[in-house]
């Protein structure tokens, strides 16, 4: 498997010639960096804002991925997905967020998209059996620094991965983990077989 940032939320994940993508930056998103296009077969969207439903920039020739937009049971290419309903609160307007879990290649993910709360909904966390990688928001609009921590070791995954982070909201996220310094990576290139004695693990993947 590898993963790949794009910047704000968006993720790119590749397993073989399975490309997955998750909350795609909208042309429309108030976005200082460059909005990602590539083609990926499986789009999931946690929040309907410009953030994070851009779908329009994920068709390349003829690959036209199936979107995922909220909770549900999903089974596309034999990827089994739960999106698992919450709420959060974008500049003062509330919106869905969807939790999404799936397992790819025998790695667990979750991945948390705009979750704002201190802690996950009890009828969220029953629906999670296990986590290897935890994907968790960084920024001040959805939660501290010290809760996204915290909520993210509740799931004890292998490995953290932020996202949505400024450098400010990066260096205390590794400083309240304890952790050295964490240089970052280009993308992560991992199989599940490598997850074994691993326990909280940052990884901090440039965009």
């Amino acid at each position: 498997m590898i993963i790949t940032y794009m910047g704000k939320q968006c993720f790119k994940i590749t397993q073989g010639d399975l490309v997955v993508a998750f909350n795609p930056i909208s042309k429309d998103a108030k976005y200082s960096g460059k909005v990602p296009h590539f083609g990926a077969d499986i789009a999931l969207s946690t929040t309907n804002h410009p953030n994070f439903n851009g779908f329009e920039n994920l068709s390349h020739g003829d690959t036209v991925p199936f979107e995922i937009k909220g909770p549900g049971d999903y089974e596309i290419k034999n990827i089994f997905i739960k999106g698992l309903l919450s709420e959060t609160e974008i500049d003062g307007k509330k919106y869905i967020n969807t939790v999404y879990t799936m397992t790819i290649d025998n790695i667990a993910l979750c991945f948390l998209g705009a979750f704002n709360k201190n802690k996950l909904e009890a009828s969220i966390r029953g629906e999670i059996d296990s986590c290897d990688i935890v994907f968790v928001p960084l920024n001040d609009d959805f939660m501290s620094v010290s809760d996204s921590f915290a909520l993210s070791n509740t799931l004890e995954p292998k490995i953290i991965i932020p996202m949505d982070y400024d450098e400010k909201n990066l260096k205390a996220f590794i400083k309240e983990s304890g952790q050295e310094k964490i240089i970052p990576i280009d993308k992560l290139t991992i199989k599940s077989k490598e997850l074994a004695g691993r326990e909280g693990e940052i990884i901090i993947l440039s965009n």
